[in-house]
C-alpha cells in the first residue's frame, strides 16, 4: 500500500434488476488530490460514488481507506469514515432552514438536551461567512435557487471536516462566478488535506481542477492518468471507445417558417418585454447569467407561470396558453431543469414516463393500446440509445443520464 494513497477501490461490481452498472471496477485516490471520475451517461460513476458512500453496497469487491479495509453500510459509516458526498440530484428538506439542512441529524444541544438555535445559527453563519457563501441561516430552503440549493449542499458536505469529499456534477447549476468560488474552496480544502473525487462531463473544468483523471466505459474501468500526461481528445476516446473526428458534427437544416413567437412576454418581477422567433428546423440558444430569467421565460412560455402580458403565437396563430396541458395540446415540449424534483415520476415505469404527456394518442376506445405504446417505447429507446433492462423498470432505478433521456 502506498502511503500516499487514501482510497483504493478494487474489483467493484453491481447489479440492478436486469442491468449489470459495475463490472470489476477499480479507482485509487492519492491523498490531497483531486481525481476527475469521467464517463458518459450510464458509465457507472454516480454508482461507483453510492457504493462509496453506503447508499448501495457492492456485489464484490473491496475498499480500502485510510490503509485499512472497510465494509460502508450506509451513509452513516461513510461520514464516521470521513467520507462525504454532495450529490448531483440535490434533496434538501424543503421547509427546514438553511441552517437545520446543514446540520439536519447532528444540531448542537444545550440544557435539557434541547436544540441549542442561537449555536446553530451562529455555527452555520460562521461556515457560511468561511465559505463565502452570502445566503442567510434562517432562510427556509424552499425559497433558495437551484444555485444557491447547490452551495448549501456543497457547504453541508464541507461542514463534516471529512478526509474525503465526493463531488458529483456540483457545476451543473451554478453560475461561472460561483464555479470560480466554488474551485478556491476546493483548493483552500486541498491545502488542507483533503482529498476529493470530482465526477463531471465538463473537460474544461476537469484540465482546471484535477490531479488525475479515472475513465469509466459501460460500467467498466478504462485507466486512470495524471491531467498533465493526457489531453481532450485522448479523454474522449477513452470515454467513448474511438477516436472521434468531430464530437458534435454540423447538420445542415433548412431553416423555414417561423413556428414561435414570442411579444413582450412579461411577468411582474421576474422577466420584462421578451421578444423572439423560433422557426422550423432551428436551434434557437437563449443565453444568460444566473437568475438572468431564462427558465422563467420558458416556464411562462409552457404555463407554469402565469404572464402578466405579452403575445403567444404558435403557427401564426394567437394562443392562451394557461397550464402545461394547454402547452402540450399546441404542441409544446420542455425539460425542465431540475429533472429529479419537476422532470420524472420516479415511482412509475420507464414506459409510464415516457408516455404519459401523450396518452390521449394512444386511446383505443375504452382503453390504451398497449401493442402501440410498446412498439413506441422501444424504437425511442433504441433511437436514443436509453439503457435499461425492461420499459417496464421504474425510472428512478435508472443512471441520471439515462433518466434524462
Amino acid at each position: 500500500m502506498n502511503n500516499d494513497v487514501i482510497l483504493r477501490m478494487e474489483n467493484i461490481s453491481k447489479t440492478f434488476p436486469g442491468v449489470k452498472a459495475l463490472d470489476n471496477v477499480q479507482l485509487t485516490v492519492r491523498k490531497a488530490t483531486i481525481n476527475a471520475l469521467m464517463g458518459e451517461n450510464g458509465a457507472g460513476k454516480s454508482t461507483l460514488m453510492k457504493i462509496l458512500n453506503g447508499i448501495y453496497s457492492a456485489d464484490t469487491g473491496q475498499i480500502t481507506f485510510q490503509g485499512q479495509p472497510v465494509t460502508i453500510e450506509n451513509t452513516q459509516k461513510a461520514l464516521e469514515l470521513g467520507i462525504s458526498m454532495i450529490h448531483q440530484e440535490l434533496s434538501p428538506v424543503p421547509h427546514m432552514t438553511v441552517a437545520e439542512n446543514i446540520f439536519l441529524g447532528r444540531e448542537p444541544l444545550g440544557r435539557f438536551g434541547m436544540i441549542d438555535k442561537r449555536k446553530l445559527y451562529a455555527d452555520t453563519k460562521e461556515l457560511l461567512s468561511r465559505l463565502e457563501i452570502n445566503i442567510k441561516p434562517t432562510m427556509l430552503m424552499k425559497n433558495l435557487s437551484v444555485a444557491n440549493t447547490q452551495m448549501v449542499e456543497i457547504a453541508k458536505a464541507i461542514s463534516y471536516d471529512s478526509s474525503l469529499i465526493i463531488m458529483d456534477e456540483p457545476t451543473s447549476a451554478i453560475t461561472e462566478r460561483e464555479v470560480a468560488h466554488l474551485f478556491r474552496m476546493i483548493r483552500a480544502l486541498q491545502e488542507k488535506g483533503v482529498a476529493m473525487i470530482y465526477i463531471t462531463h465538463k473537460m474544461d473544468e476537469v484540465f482546471q481542477i484535477a490531479d488525475d483523471i479515472t475513465v469509466l466505459r459501460d460500467g467498466t474501468y478504462v485507466a486512470t492518468v495524471r491531467a498533465e500526461d493526457t489531453n481532450r481528445d485522448e479523454l474522449i476516446s477513452m470515454m467513448v471507445g474511438r477516436e472521434l473526428t468531430d464530437m458534435f458534427p454540423k447538420e445542415e437544416a433548412p431553416i423555414k417558417e417561423v413556428v414561435l413567437s414570442v411579444r413582450n412576454l412579461t411577468v411582474k418581477g421576474l422577466i420584462k418585454d421578451v421578444s423572439f422567433d423560433v422557426r422550423r428546423g432551428e436551434i434557437f440558444g437563449l443565453a444568460g447569467l444566473m437568475g438572468a430569467g431564462r427558465t422563467e421565460v420558458m416556464e411562462t412560455i409552457f404555463g407554469i407561470r402565469k404572464a402578466d402580458s405579452g403575445e403567444i403565437s404558435i403557427h401564426g396563430k394567437p394562443v392562451h396558453i394557461n397550464s402545461p396541458s394547454d402547452a402540450i395540446k399546441n404542441g409544446l415540449a420542455l425539460l425542465t431543469e431540475d429533472r429529479k424534483r419537476t422532470g420524472i415520476m420516479g415511482v412509475l415505469s420507464v414506459r409510464d414516463n415516457m408516455t404519459i404527456a401523450s396518452l390521449p394518442s394512444y386511446e383505443k376506445g375504452l382503453f390504451l393500446d398497449g401493442g402501440q405504446i410498446r412498439k413506441v417505447c422501444e424504437a425511442e429507446k433504441g433511437r436514443l440509445d436509453i439503457k435499461t433492462p425492461s420499459m417496464r423498470q421504474l425510472i428512478k432505478n435508472l443512471s441520471g443520464g439515462n433518466q434524462q433521456k
